[in-house]
């Protein structure tokens, strides 16, 4: 035989279910916003290709943008590319005007970047614009 509850214990059993249910939700938001706010990052084993670039002097700002955009095109075409920036927000060392990466899905693609026909071409009209460039390659493996 079931004994009826009073209404204050009815109200008193739900005031403590939604006391249990508001503490259960409170600490699984913090817990959420916790590992939400963790530093999170990572150590690809791609090839990062940066190119410092100095224009030569007088150099109009078209063929600038006309060799930045080439590597944009140089991407489209040589396989192994995964991504390209060719805009560059600070550059250093003083001197050096713009940039690029180009971003390799491994060493043989580098490699095949380096002797394809493509950059090649992109080379040649490259060099007649730019008095000088650094150009390391960089990875995590």
């Amino acid at each position: 035989m079931m004994i009826p509850l009073t209404f204050i214990q009815e109200d008193i059993l739900t005031t403590a279910i939604r006391t249990f249910l508001v503490t259960t939700l409170l600490a699984l938001s913090v817990t959420a916003t916790w590992l939400v706010a963790q530093n999170r990052f990572a150590a690809p084993k791609t090839i990062i290709h940066v190119s410092l670039i100095q224009w030569k002097e007088g150099v109009p700002a078209a063929a600038k943008k006309q060799a930045l955009d080439g590597v944009k095109d140089m991407a489209a075409k040589i396989p192994g590319i995964k991504n390209v920036w060719i805009k560059a927000l600070r550059v250093q060392p003083e001197g050096y005007h713009d940039a690029f990466v180009i971003e390799f899905e491994n060493q043989a693609a580098a490699d095949r970047y380096a002797k394809d026909p493509v950059h090649d071409k992109w080379t040649e009209a490259f060099l007649k614009i730019r008095e000088a460039s650094i150009s390391p390659q960089i990875t995590n493996d």
